[in-house]
């Protein structure tokens, strides 16, 4: 009777346990077709990174002496230079040398009578290094009126003042680079960024006031942070203090689509003529140029100034998705005119004054010397000099323990199937033994 009731209970063991092993396989395969994958890491190939040796020419030679510098195709440093003797001293230095007529000065005195003007919204001036003059464009909110006073401001600067009129109207692109929605309308999200305390989403200052509240939903129900800090006009950025306090895993990645992301590994100043990546949650991964440093929009809301102009398209929503190129952080997306159907200009708030400004730094993967960006600036954990870098830090337990237990993930349905075989490994152990035991047991009464 008693060895019956072990075999019953032997049984019923091992049917436990290969149900275990059954439920525990269904519970993972579950797990893995409901979970979206994990994005791919990648930087997307640009040109090779400028090396700023451009911008320290300039520098150092004078605003007198030079009018700029920009990168060529091939990625190498190019100065505007207005005398023999600057152009010697940029070749000396390993760079080329165009000889133009305007300099910085005179450059930026044009600049400034245009912004005393008076404001005309739907217009915007940038210096054209390359070809050594100040662009003035209109869109086509501007009337015929208002562009004709611009035009005779122009014309009183100098013949190196280029009026344009533009298709498209310039505007912040309301409505990351993941979606962040709120009741002032739907953004991206820029980059992630710490002040060694709590951890922020670095986006643009027009998608919301203070105080303003994030979802990364349309229903309201995953909420995001709050936005503080923020300035526009005048600058474009502000931050989304996280809910929890921390980004989380993934801090140092941007998504460009289809599951895939970039690894961000520094933060630099961009250059004319760069080759850079911008990323929105409406129109996601576009390429283009930088063409011009030192904007200044008149959108209908306020003037902003500082910024960078390139080529690239973005469309309404992807205001405040990052702009970077080979893994460095450049700029967030303010706004521009056109779309990614005919293509447009977009403007971008420097990330290192954003930075600067905000008491804040880039949260950014640690170097693994192969990835080809520009390493990043050292900052120890904790500390935050404003706009330096920072590494990313670990998952803390709590956040491991969570995703272990989290019905979604594969975590408890791996216990359940480690639990069931550790139970069929018992069970065999034991009968083994009963086994050995009944047979010393045998044998030793026959010996008697």
């Amino acid at each position: 009777m008693r060895h019956a009731r072990r075999r019953v209970v032997r049984r019923v063991t091992r049917l436990a346990a290969v149900g275990g092993l059954l439920l525990g396989g269904a519970m993972v395969t579950n797990a893995v077709a409901s979970e979206p994958p994990a994005p791919s890491i990648g930087v997307p190939f640009t040109a090779p990174p400028a090396t700023g040796e451009g911008t320290d020419l300039v520098s150092r030679l004078g605003n007198s002496r030079t009018a700029g510098s920009w990168v060529d195709k091939a990625g190498r440093p190019v100065v505007a230079v207005t005398d023999d003797k600057a152009a010697a001293e940029v070749k000396r230095a390993g760079a080329q040398a165009k000889m133009v007529e305007h300099s910085m000065s005179d450059l930026k005195s044009a600049a400034a009578t245009l912004r005393s003007a008076p404001r005309v919204s739907g217009t915007s001036w940038a210096m054209d290094y390359k070809s050594n003059q100040v662009v003035v464009r209109g869109d086509s909110t501007v009337s015929s009126s208002d562009w004709s006073r611009m035009t005779k401001v122009a014309e009183g600067i100098g013949s190196f003042v280029r009026m344009e009129r533009s298709e498209g109207t310039f505007t912040t692109r309301v409505n990351g680079a993941q979606p962040i929605l709120s009741t002032a309308g739907r953004c991206s999200a820029g980059f992630n960024v710490t002040d060694g305390k709590s951890d922020f989403i670095l986006t643009a200052g027009h998608c919301g006031p203070d105080g303003s509240v994030w979802f990364a939903d349309d229903r309201g129900r995953d909420q995001v942070g709050t936005s503080l800090k923020g300035s526009f006009p005048g600058d474009d950025y502000s931050l989304v203090k996280y809910d929890g306090g921390r980004a989380g895993k993934g801090a140092d990645v941007v998504a460009v689509g289809d599951g895939k992301g970039v690894r961000i590994t520094g933060v630099a100043d961009a250059e004319v003529g760069q080759k850079i990546f911008r990323s929105g949650s409406t129109s996601g991964l576009r390429e283009g140029e930088v063409t011009a440093l030192n904007a200044t929009v008149n959108y209908p809301e306020g003037t902003v100034t500082g910024l960078i102009e390139t080529n690239v398209c973005a469309e309404p929503g992807d205001s405040g998705g990052p702009m970077f190129a080979d893994g460095v952080a450049l700029g967030v997306t303010s706004g521009g005119s056109g779309d990614c159907r005919a293509g447009g200009t977009t403007f971008f708030q420097p990330v290192t004054k954003a930075l600067t400004e905000l008491g804040v730094k880039l949260i950014v993967a640690k170097s693994s010397g192969g990835t080809g960006a520009a390493p990043a600036p050292s900052a120890s954990q904790g500390a935050a000099s404003p706009g330096s870098s920072a590494p990313i830090t670990g998952t803390d337990v709590s956040t491991l323990l969570s995703r272990l237990t989290d019905p979604r993930n594969v975590g408890p349905g791996m216990l359940v199937i480690g639990g069931s075989l550790v139970a069929l490994v018992a069970t065999r152990w034991i009968r083994a033994e009963q086994d050995r035991k009944a047979y010393r047991q045998y044998y030793s009464a026959t010996w008697g």
